[in-house]
């Protein structure tokens, strides 16, 4: 292969057409600034992990059982990016490092689609297909439903508010 030219099959387009990462400059700008941003998700992250350990130890599942904790922590946290993202960007003007800090680190600390995977994963090596493709449905169902009901529901009681 000569000098420069790309593999076979690689991307030729920029990750971010806006950004020319080829210029020295333009790569260093890019990550200024990123400090507080991982601090602060990694903060939230510590603290919505706490929390979703903290409904695991209030509400076990038993190995082999379905996991309600789980499925109820995934439409919870929905629910609240649902609220959290109207308030957001319909009401408050938040400071730049509030959405990484909840959206991204408290709610995705919180929310646990990793497990959800792992479950699913050992419901069919238990020999239990369905029960895992019920619960792979049933879950996004519910993370859809959840979000999109919360983002409905706090549109109206602004809009109520505001009479």
């Amino acid at each position: 292969m000569s000098k420069g030219a790309q593999p076979p099959g690689a991307a030729t387009e920029r990750t971010d057409p806006d950004v020319g990462l080829s210029v020295p400059a333009r790569r260093r700008a890019g990550t200024r600034g990123l400090g507080p941003v991982v601090a602060v998700v990694a903060l939230g992250g510590a603290i919505g992990a706490c929390a979703r350990y903290g409904a695991s130890l209030m509400w076990t599942t038993r190995p082999g059982s379905f996991p309600w904790t789980t499925l109820l922590v995934n439409g919870v946290g929905c629910a609240v990016i649902g609220v959290f993202m109207v308030v957001i960007t319909d009401v408050w003007a938040a400071h730049r490092l509030v959405r990484p800090f909840f959206g991204t680190g408290v709610l995705g600390g919180f929310t646990t689609f990793s497990t959800y995977a792992v479950d699913i994963q050992k419901f069919v090596a238990a020999g239990q297909p369905r029960t895992g493709l019920a619960y792979l449905a049933l879950t996004l169902l519910v993370a859809l439903t959840t979000v999109w009901s919360a983002v409905w529901l706090t549109r109206r009681a602004l809009m109520w508010r505001q009479r």
